[in-house]
């Protein structure tokens, strides 16, 4: 894959992350969020989600905040080092995604993990190296 390629597929997967996790950066969306995941693992097939308690909440929220601020990082200033190290915390997410799956079957993690895992693998995919310039890849920028 080339670095533009590369670039845009970090944009591209800071911007899914926006749409799929950014309800869970606020107290009053993550109860939006969890109904409709909890609807969602109902229609297939699986029991209704436990309810939150604000304990709950405080992680999810936690989650949802750190995912958006990480996104809105990605999509200013995409890179390559960014792209290999979001490409990491999917894999550790999808690893939790895949215990969440075992203890609890629910269907919904599929529709999660699924493209989790995917969006890791791509963001590890090789950058072609004719393409990676010697010096400064990969760096936050500061100005």
């Amino acid at each position: 894959m080339q670095l533009p390629a590369y670039l845009r597929l970090v944009r591209a997967s800071a911007f899914y992350d926006i749409v799929v996790t950014g309800a869970l950066a606020t107290p009053w969306t993550l109860p939006f969020a969890h109904a409709l995941m909890s609807h969602l693992n109902q229609q297939l097939g699986g029991a209704a989600l436990p309810a939150f308690a604000p304990f709950h909440m405080f992680i999810g929220g936690l989650l949802g905040s750190v995912v958006l601020v990480w996104s809105l990082l990605r999509l200013r200033m995409p890179s390559l080092v960014l792209g290999r190290h979001d490409g990491a915390a999917r894999f550790l997410f999808s690893g939790w995604m895949v215990w969440a799956l075992a203890q609890t079957g629910a269907p919904v993690l599929w529709l999660l993990l699924v493209p989790e895992f995917a969006w890791g693998v791509a963001q590890w995919w090789p950058v072609a190296p004719a393409a990676v310039p010697q010096s400064g890849v990969g760096r936050l920028q500061t100005s």
